[in-house]
């Protein structure tokens, strides 16, 4: 909806002791074709407001206005239906000077002398009444066509205009169907939903102020929006973005980033870079390390385009994005998750007019600075858990092994960032858990646990994720088995001298032949006191073994100790051993 704002409104009515007796009017809004101030105007009397008037503007807009009044009584109105939720909050007070010809009410002239404004007298005693305290129920509104005039006049909309209404009662949440300006039996039970919903006799047919009711709810929602059809030539995207809350950030591809520029926390991305397939299907994974796209919400893949849906009780995101002609592109809106029917709005005019146009975002344009980080991608925050820890693959069916550290307060538990994992069985005695993948996994390689008695000081290796996920694979520590029990003597454990990071706790510990002998446990104090940095700690692989055939989990072992060079054990580790990852979302 547009207004009009003339100079005329920033007049103080004080300042000007002329217009002490002059005419004057509450202008509401203004529409650009006759037909819809027509309908505003129907909409307004509809409601129960008396003296709307309608008069042609010069620059071609139709404006629907209250009155006249003196200044005094123009102003009590104005904040009497602002205050009750009647008439827009921009409305304001004009002098006429610019109304042309009078379209509304039809055949009646408007009024020339002031309406004289009842208001109390303050000399009148006002007898005390108690209060109702039983609310009264809301009357049922008396439609202005009966249905035969309403069916007539929704047969001279043309296709796009029922297309609207559909769109809109579809953002009212009564409309499921095809926006197809084809009025069947589900437009019509959205019809008799919505007059349901806001107090209408129920017929499954919209009255013309019914109609201008559901456009003008619709539309005003965007008030303050600055919806404005953007073309960025260096993304070679056009999209309608909400320039009233967002403003242009800078260029770091694959992102135009548009950044909040009000209290309302929005953000949009324009997306655009060179690629196939393969590299669409990356930005998909990528995109979901993203702190603005969390990681509750629906996802679609296909072979040329993907959705992404992200929200938590702050954010709701929306992404998009199409693979054309070796160009990806495609748009992500954020919006504050407490404000979901104007984010609705504001996405579905996005999705209406997002277009593609030649050219793609230059991945030079935004040169590396010294501010670079990795736990930022094109200036955006990756979404981090809050533990990382390390696991390994006992069977073919991708069940992991980890300690028990890896998995407490936990929300959702991650197998190398991408695969969700659940916990299918604990051993608190032990300390270790073992998880399952939701989707299927086909591991290149799983443990093989050793049950012989090795050697003291025999060469070992932990593998494990020391640095969380900032390295790709995981990474071999050596070191030396230094005894075969506990410092108290324990037998379900083994003592090491390695130096090794919380990070690995939960890896494999391997003999020189590639054998599991354990699994690393976190590092711990005892007696209240630290210990030395290479002191580390495994569940010995026999309390392993015996712990999961309890649970019916079936594993691989061997008594044979043989050798595998360095570079082979590390090729090894690298199929066996994953990252878990636990999050807090």
């Amino acid at each position: 909806m547009f207004r009009i704002f003339s100079a005329l409104v920033i007049c103080v009515f004080a300042a000007m002791p002329a217009w002490a007796q002059q005419s004057v009017w509450v202008q509401v809004e203004a529409q650009r074709t006759l037909t819809g101030a027509q309908n505003a105007a129907r909409g307004y009397a509809s409601a129960g407001i008396n003296n709307i008037t309608g008069f042609a503007l010069p620059d071609g807009w139709y404006g629907i206005a209250i009155g006249p009044f003196v200044p005094v009584d123009a102003e009590r109105e104005l904040r009497r239906l602002r205050g009750e939720g009647l008439i827009p909050s921009d409305s304001y007070v004009v002098d006429g000077g610019r109304f042309r010809t009078q379209f509304w009410p039809v055949g009646v002239t408007a009024p020339t002398d002031p309406i004289v404004v009842e208001t109390p007298s303050l000399d009148t005693p006002v007898a005390a009444v108690d209060p109702v305290v039983v609310p009264e129920p809301d009357p049922i509104q008396i439609p202005d066509e009966t249905v035969r005039e309403a069916q007539v006049s929704e047969q001279a909309l043309d296709r796009d205009e029922k297309r609207l209404l559909q769109i809109a009662l579809q953002w009212a949440g009564v409309y499921e169907g095809a926006i197809d300006g084809l009025y069947g039996n589900g437009t019509r039970r959205s019809m008799s939903a919505w007059q349901t919903n806001n107090n209408h006799e129920v017929t499954g047919v919209l009255t013309t102020s019914q109609r201008a009711e559901l456009l003008g709810k619709y539309n005003a929602i965007l008030d303050g929006m600055g919806l404005q059809l953007v073309r960025d030539d260096a993304s070679g995207i056009k999209i309608q973005i909400p320039t009233g809350v967002v403003e242009f950030a800078e260029y770091e591809p694959p992102f135009a980033r548009f950044d909040a520029s009000g209290d309302i926390a929005a953000q949009v991305l324009l997306i655009s870079q060179p690629g196939d397939q393969t590299r669409m299907f990356g930005l998909y994974e990528i995109l979901q390390t993203l702190a603005i796209i969390p990681p509750t919400g629906e996802r679609a893949r296909r072979d040329r385009s993907f959705t992404i849906e992200g929200l938590d009780d702050d954010i709701h995101s929306y992404t998009s994005v199409v693979l054309e002609n070796g160009e990806i592109k495609g748009f992500t809106l954020v919006w504050p998750a407490a404000d979901d029917d104007r984010r609705r709005r504001v996405l579905s005019e996005m999705q209406a007019s997002f277009a593609t146009i030649e050219g793609v975002l230059d991945p030079a344009i935004a040169r590396p600075d010294e501010d670079q980080a990795i736990d930022l991608i094109a200036g955006l925050a990756v979404r981090k858990p809050i533990r990382d820890r390390s696991g390994f693959y006992i069977n073919g069916s991708g069940e992991v092994l980890t300690t028990v550290e890896a998995v407490g307060e936990c929300t959702s538990i991650t197998l190398g960032l991408d695969h969700e994992a659940t916990v299918v069985y604990q051993d608190d005695a032990l300390g270790l858990v073992v998880l399952r993948p939701q989707t299927s996994l086909a591991p290149p390689a799983v443990a093989e646990f050793q049950t012989g008695v090795p050697r003291l000081n025999s060469e070992v290796a932990v593998a494990g994720f020391p640095y969380g996920n900032v390295l790709t694979t995981p990474a071999l520590t050596f070191g030396k088995l230094a005894d075969i029990r506990g410092l108290n003597g324990e037998d379900e454990v083994k003592r090491l001298s390695i130096f090794a990071q919380p990070g690995d706790a939960g890896g494999p510990v391997y003999d020189t032949g590639g054998a599991v002998l354990g699994m690393l446990l976190p590092k711990a104090q005892t007696n209240g006191q630290s210990l030395p940095p290479e002191v580390s700690f495994s569940v010995d692989a026999d309390q392993i073994v015996a712990s999961l055939q309890t649970a019916g989990l079936g594993v691989q072992t061997t008594e044979s100790v043989a050798y595998m060079t360095p570079e082979l054990l590390t090729l090894m580790a690298a199929d066996m051993t994953v990252l878990v990852s636990c999050w807090n979302d």
